[in-house]
């Protein structure tokens, strides 16, 4: 999770997701805010449902050092309201990882094999460009 508060918001922001390692290296997985619209759409490689709470559009991964990611221990957070949201989609994450780990690799590879050939793969993050600059950033990506 990552974290990042704004001038007078009264909750940091957690970046919350899941660390996966692809090709070698580490990989954030960012979790969006479920919206209307994911109600009429299904799983697929690049997508999935988190419950009702959050989606994993997995197109936009990267890759990240672990030293630059900060673990937040929810029994910590203050607000009871947002503890429960944090929970709720840890256990759901938790009990995804498999298949999200499963699609993250099945779509880096697809991604590396088709370029921007396909209306998937030109959703995707052009991950070799994100490796490179990852590596620039800390001289290596997986500590």
């Amino acid at each position: 999770m990552f974290r990042n508060k704004k001038e007078n918001q009264e909750n940091e922001r957690k970046y919350i997701g899941i660390i996966l390692t692809v090709n070698g290296l580490d990989y954030f997985a960012p979790l969006s805010s479920f919206k209307e619209k994911h109600k009429k759409m299904k799983n697929n490689m690049d997508f999935l449902k988190v419950g009702n709470y959050a989606v994993i559009n997995l197109n936009n991964m990267f890759p990240v050092p672990k030293s630059q990611c900060i673990y937040v221990d929810i029994s910590k957070e203050s607000n009871p309201s947002y503890k429960a949201l944090l929970s709720a989609g840890y256990r759901i994450i938790t009990s995804l990882t498999e298949r999200i780990l499963k699609n993250a690799k099945s779509l880096y590879e697809y991604k590396m094999k088709n370029g921007n050939l396909t209306p998937l793969a030109k959703r995707c993050n052009d991950f070799k460009l994100l490796e490179e600059k990852c590596k620039e950033y800390s001289g290596k990506c997986k500590n």
